[in-house]
């Protein structure tokens, strides 16, 4: 991507309203603002998942030790997406009043507040409202790292975004591969395994605390008026939102359904288990390195949909492979799996290049991702039910195997080289 072009990705808000006025010169940012918000963009990013990867490595214990019933244990399995979609949806409106930094900083205090809690809970209602409380902290940091990136580094989107989707896969693999070994060398306790993952969000909020603090100022500096409620575009008007918010739903059901579902489908195909787990990580960890590279890619393409393609096609192998060969080509289909999946780097890059200002890449990220984890709620219990009924996975397969379809039709819409802010009408 030129200069020129990155420059009118960037160009503020005010010049797509009619009655913008020019603003104050910024503040010089302190020299230190840089290295520590690199340090807060990762220490986040690596904690948007542990509360969930952890939970799970530890689930039939935890599950156990509080006397879940199976309707509350399918209840705690879904809630993720859940929370996800309600409480990202109040991010846009929570950034204008406060700040972007100021609210990521408040939500890595939630996510370690609830995990500090949660161990300690007593019953299953105590239990979920402490991990709802971590999960409302992730969905609101969920949805403005991209405003972050947007803001603070407008001539390296894609790198800033590739450094926190790579940490964000590392805090995902970390924690389910590290979880049961650290819970045993502590005493066996699933209460202590899940405590300590609360340290590694604790350290996530002191970068945070000088970086919102050195906005505020830098706000007041400059003497920026106060957000009107409808600052930046109506993204509702928008097909390429939509087509954003669509991918992304299908993306992430994909993901969830092979985090949930994988290590049964090798497992039942004749895979010894603890095989079958290490399958599982390898198809995670393909995401560590991918993440980087892939929004370096398309930050450099002036259309992303050759991208969403490739990892389309990449996924309907290794899904055709697990129906006609899960156990001769299992390590193959791992791989190929864990490389479809890296559509989430992808998606989280596209809403930071669909926009132009970090007015509209906040609603744009809300939008897409609210409305995206609903999408992807019913994929999981869909593949579940379908696997009781039929006992056998050859109709869930194809059912995977058939939504990267639309997946990658989607992914080539939302790929366009054009943004929001032209398509709801908001012209330079």
């Amino acid at each position: 991507m030129s200069d020129e072009e990155i420059q009118t990705l960037n160009r503020p808000q005010a010049e797509h309203t009619a009655s913008a006025r020019p603003l104050p010169a910024a503040a010089p940012q302190p020299a230190w603002l840089g290295p520590v918000l690199l340090v807060g963009i990762v220490l986040a990013a690596l904690n948007l998942r542990p509360a969930i990867t952890s939970l799970g490595a530890l689930f039939e214990e935890t599950r156990t030790g509080l006397g879940m019933s199976g309707t509350v244990a399918g209840l705690i399995t879904s809630v993720p997406a859940l929370c996800f979609a309600v409480f990202g949806v109040t991010a846009p409106r929570l950034s204008r009043r406060f700040g972007p930094a100021a609210v990521v900083c408040a939500g890595m205090a939630a996510v370690a507040a609830g995990l500090l809690i949660r161990p300690f809970a007593t019953n299953a209602a105590g239990f979920l409202a402490a991990s709802a409380l971590s999960l409302a902290g992730i969905a609101l940091t969920n949805v403005l790292l991209p405003v972050i990136v947007k803001r603070w580094f407008p001539d390296r989107v894609a790198t800033m975004t590739g450094l926190y989707s790579m940490a964000l896969a590392a805090g995902t693999s970390l924690a389910a591969a590290t979880t049961v070994p650290l819970t045993e060398a502590l005493g066996g306790s699933w209460r202590t395994g899940l405590l300590i993952w609360a340290f590694l969000a604790a350290a996530a909020v002191l970068p945070w605390l000088p970086i919102a603090a050195a906005a505020r100022k830098e706000k007041a500096a400059a003497g920026v008026p106060a957000a009107r409620p409808d600052a930046g575009p109506s993204v509702v008007r928008s097909r390429t939102a939509w087509a954003l918010a669509c991918y992304f739903g299908l993306q992430a059901t994909g993901a969830y359904i092979t985090m949930g579902w994988l290590p049964q489908i090798f497992r039942d195909a004749g895979v010894s288990a603890s095989t079958a787990g290490v399958l599982l990580a390898v198809t995670m960890v393909m995401g560590v390195p991918l993440a980087f590279v892939i929004p370096g890619l398309a930050g450099r393409m002036r259309n992303q949909g050759p991208i969403a393609v490739v990892l389309g096609l990449f996924g309907l192998v290794g899904y055709l492979g697990l129906y006609f060969a899960p156990v001769a080509g299992a390590w193959a289909w791992a791989v190929l799996l864990g490389v479809s999946n890296c559509a989430f780097p992808l998606v989280i890059t596209l809403i930071g290049l669909r926009a132009k200002s970090p007015a509209g890449v906040v609603k744009l990220s809300a939008f897409a991702q609210s409305t995206g984890y609903l999408i992807s709620i019913p994929g999981p219990l869909l593949i579940g039910a379908l696997y009781q009924h039929t006992g056998g996975w050859d109709l869930p397969l194809a059912l995977m195997a058939g939504l990267l379809v639309p997946q990658i039709a989607l992914g080539v819409l939302a790929g366009r080289d054009r943004t929001i802010e032209d398509e709801c009408g908001m012209r330079d």
